[in-house]
């Protein structure tokens, strides 16, 4: 049983992993130019529901099952909603340059 437990200690697990898979749902739906009525209606759960979900400071999470339907739904592979957003050098190079 020792073993086990230090393969749980030695794993970095990130700890906001709820936020950015919030985060990317939100993204992805933007980017597609989904609603948040329409994505609502299509899941079959109420606008609130969804908002909830997308919200980073809600304690609940979202299932497994209406994350994989989201994915479906806005055509993005499950993985995709775990990835961190990273910003890139050049990004943060131009902000406030004209």
């Amino acid at each position: 049983m020792k073993q086990d437990a230090d393969f749980i200690e030695d794993e970095n697990f990130n700890e906001n992993v709820k936020a950015i898979i919030c985060q990317n749902i939100k993204r992805y739906r933007k980017e597609k130019g989904v609603r948040l009525m329409d994505l609502a209606d299509k899941l079959d759960v109420s606008v609130n529901h969804l908002k909830r979900i997308e919200s980073e400071n809600d304690r609940n999470n979202v299932s497994l099952m209406t994350l994989y339907k989201i994915s479906i739904l806005l055509d993005v592979r499950v993985d995709k909603f775990f990835e961190e957003e990273k910003v890139s050098a050049s990004s943060n190079d131009s902000f406030g340059k004209r």
